[in-house]
């Protein structure tokens, strides 16, 4: 068996529009399908962006998460860049505020944090 590659990764969002203004205007992700779906009173949205592809759910009324960031499941969703803090930069003039700048002691890169609307913590990894 091989699992070697991820095709997607799924989050559940508050509000749509805001997740668009984050994962798209913000973030630079590209809209693959924007879609309202009826029969789940729910809303799609999958986006990509080199090869991540993100499928964003807003759901209404969905429970908050349980724990910061400590519940079980997916813990955080890191992204790899090639410039950590200046990365982080281009989030703080877009009004993203990120963690400070640390060194993951396990493989000497750096690393921070920041959150999308729904306190969903991401990470920038790398160099």
């Amino acid at each position: 068996m091989n699992l070697g590659t991820a095709h997607h990764v799924a989050i559940i969002v508050s509000d749509i529009e805001k997740a668009k203004e984050f994962y798209v205007t913000k973030l630079g992700f590209d809209i693959l399908h924007d879609m309202y779906r009826p029969e789940q009173d729910d809303y799609r949205l999958d986006v990509k962006q080199g090869t991540l592809r993100l499928e964003i759910f807003g759901k209404k009324n969905a429970p908050k998460r349980v724990t910061n960031p400590e519940a079980l499941g997916l813990r955080h969703l890191a992204f790899y860049v090639g410039d950590v803090e200046q990365t982080a930069q281009e989030l703080n003039r877009l009004g993203i505020e990120t963690e400070p700048i640390r060194i993951d002691p396990l493989s000497g890169q750096k690393c921070t944090f920041f959150r999308d609307p729904d306190d969903l913590p991401l990470e920038l990894y790398g160099g």
